[in-house]
């Protein structure tokens, strides 16, 4: 039942993680700056992966998507099949975590779905070092031209999509964590009642090996009560 709890908790953890990073595909503030007025905001730019885009102060958005996948930067291109690649583990994973978790009627027999279960574990893993390193990547291209001095361009701050993928990224990497710690968890408890059977079957065999080799007390015993009911 305790490793049943922990594969659950471990699945909502990595569930969650999984939804907070593919949110962040097409979420619009991965880098945001404004233009400020005396009184408000004039403009608001903002990008993501996909897409730049700038807001009036009526609220009107005007976007313009990407040209060309060949002549965005290094770093877009980077960050768009870390962030896909992140996604794709994190589907697969939860695939395998359905057919392994204990709970579950699917996966075969518990060697299996253990395997099945760390199986999905290292998968989670890997999507959360995804995502947080592609969040990483674009945040430190927004702080380096941020506080370059030589920058001349309009800067940029972080925006709320790198926070959320980086909380979603930690969501991933814990809950994948737990669940190639249930594993060992799993086969410590299956070597110590491997040991006690082993244990329980020597002292068996011992006890067979010394009858074996004392037969006459087995044998005196029928004559004793033999010659008591004679007697009577």
């Amino acid at each position: 039942m305790g490793k049943m709890a922990t594969e659950i908790v471990a699945f909502l953890l990595t569930i969650s993680g999984w939804i907070l990073v593919s949110s962040t595909l097409p979420t619009d503030y991965w880098k945001v700056s404004s233009v400020d007025g005396t009184v408000i905001t004039t403009a608001t730019f903002w990008s993501n992966l996909w897409k730049t885009c700038v807001t009036d102060s009526t609220g009107v958005s005007n976007c313009k998507d990407f040209p060309s996948m060949l002549a965005l930067d290094a770093y877009i291109q980077v960050c768009r099949g870390l962030m896909i690649s992140s996604v794709c583990l994190g589907f697969f994973g939860a695939i395998l975590a359905l057919i392994g978790m204990k709970c579950t009627k699917l996966g075969g027999s518990d060697a299996t779905k253990a395997r099945l279960t760390v199986l999905s574990g290292f998968h989670y893993i890997l999507s959360g070092l995804c995502s947080m390193t592609a969040c990483s990547i674009y945040a430190q291209r927004i702080t380096a031209d941020f506080f370059d001095p030589l920058f001349v361009a309009q800067k940029f701050e972080l925006g709320a999509a790198l926070f959320i993928g980086w909380a979603g990224s930690v969501l991933c990497i814990l809950g994948g964590l737990i669940f190639c710690f249930s594993l060992s968890r799993g086969f410590s408890i299956r070597n110590e009642y491997s040991y006690s059977g082993a244990a329980s079957f020597a002292s068996a065999r011992n006890k067979q090996n010394k009858t074996f080799n004392n037969p006459q007390k087995e044998e005196r015993m029928p004559s004793r009560q033999f010659g008591r009911n004679a007697y009577v």
